[in-house]
């Protein structure tokens, strides 16, 4: 299985929503550290929930931290909190939402931020 992970540099990737059984891909291929940036329950029932994924992250041995936020509605403090995630967190870091386009806007405006 190859997951079509956007990287953006070294130490920082985006991808569309994963499930539980991507993660062992996700840290085969290096990633230290996972950030989910979709709501519970956004996609409907099937979507896997954050507690599922974090399980699964902590089990392989990946940092895990959940921040939803809505799309074109990020909020000062959500920014706030990706760009200290990016400085706290081991990297490379992977985030991801629905399609990744979420993580990648809200990646660049922690960037903003320094």
């Amino acid at each position: 299985m190859s997951l079509p992970i956007s990287c953006h540099n070294n130490h920082f990737g985006t991808l569309g929503q994963i499930e539980p059984s991507h993660l062992a891909e996700i840290a085969k291929q290096g990633y230290k550290s996972v950030i989910n940036n979709r709501p519970d329950f956004e996609g409907g029932p099937d979507q896997p929930t954050s507690a599922e994924i974090q399980a699964q992250a902590e089990s392989l041995g990946l940092n895990y931290a959940y921040l939803p936020v809505v799309p074109g509605a990020f909020t000062p403090a959500q920014v706030a909190e990706m760009s200290r995630l990016l400085k706290t967190l081991p990297a490379p870091i992977l985030a991801f939402c629905r399609s990744g386009a979420r993580s990648t806007n809200l990646y660049q405006m922690a960037l903003q931020l320094g």
